[in-house]
């Protein structure tokens, strides 16, 4: 069964968003995607500087079974990537709520998470694809 902390958001494309409290938020894959995919070999990183609507493609993750599109979950700025997964993208794999985040992005509008989804939710979304 995956992991779904608490006190995460997430959207239904499998991306989990933390919120710094500061305006920004921290967004990465969640463990029940990382899962399916198996193990990541590669992820393309999003530009610094790109701003970004909700629902936009804003990267690639391969594995050694598939490739999939990265959407974002939020509206807003780019304003860091995660480079360790540059020449250890399995860290996704290993941590993806700690180390494997991928982005940090500063928000257009505090309220944009809110349209995500909470923990038990999004558990409710994973069990009716199983």
């Amino acid at each position: 069964m995956s992991n779904v902390p608490a006190e995460l958001r997430y959207a239904k494309s499998h991306e989990w968003v933390l919120d710094n409290q500061d305006g920004t938020v921290t967004v990465g894959i969640t463990d029940h995607a990382q899962e399916a995919l198996g193990d990541v070999v590669f992820v393309e990183l999003p530009d610094v500087g790109r701003a970004l609507a909700r629902g936009d493609e804003f990267g690639v993750i391969e594995s050694v079974k598939a490739a999939s599109d990265l959407y974002s979950p939020v509206q807003g700025e780019v304003i860091e990537v995660n480079e360790i997964l540059e020449d250890s993208p399995e860290t996704i794999n290993e941590a993806p709520y700690e180390a494997g985040w991928i982005m940090k992005v500063r928000l257009d509008e505090a309220s944009s998470i809110e349209g995500l989804l909470d923990a038990q939710a999004y558990q409710a979304t994973i069990n009716a694809e199983d």
